[in-house]
């Protein structure tokens, strides 16, 4: 269970890096609420997920979801770059974060 919610704290994170560039781009009521609340979520479900979830495990499979649900809202939404060097790299921490997964306890 403790898994489940830590995906949900990557995506909770995915959410306040969202608002983080909603207000670089000028929209400061909906950029705040989303970030404010993204990120309240994200630690907060990171906390509790860290009740089983070895520290560097956890920390490291929460970063690696919010770099890679970044850069991926990115391409889509803000017209980042999504050449193949970049795809190469974001599959070496999925490919890392997986790796994580199945090796600890």
């Amino acid at each position: 269970m403790n898994w489940v919610i830590l995906i949900l704290a990557g995506l909770s994170e995915v959410v306040g890096v969202n608002g983080m560039q909603q207000v670089a781009a000028g929209k400061k009521g909906t950029g705040f609420t989303f970030m404010f609340l993204g990120f309240a979520i994200s630690l907060s479900l990171l906390s509790i997920a860290m009740a089983t979830i070895p520290l560097g495990v956890a920390y490291a499979v929460w970063t690696g979801m919010g770099t890679v649900g970044s850069v991926i809202i990115g391409m889509i939404f803000y017209n980042d770059s999504a050449d193949r060097k970049r795809i190469f790299f974001l599959s070496l921490i999925i490919i890392a974060v997986i790796g994580l997964r199945v090796v600890s306890n």
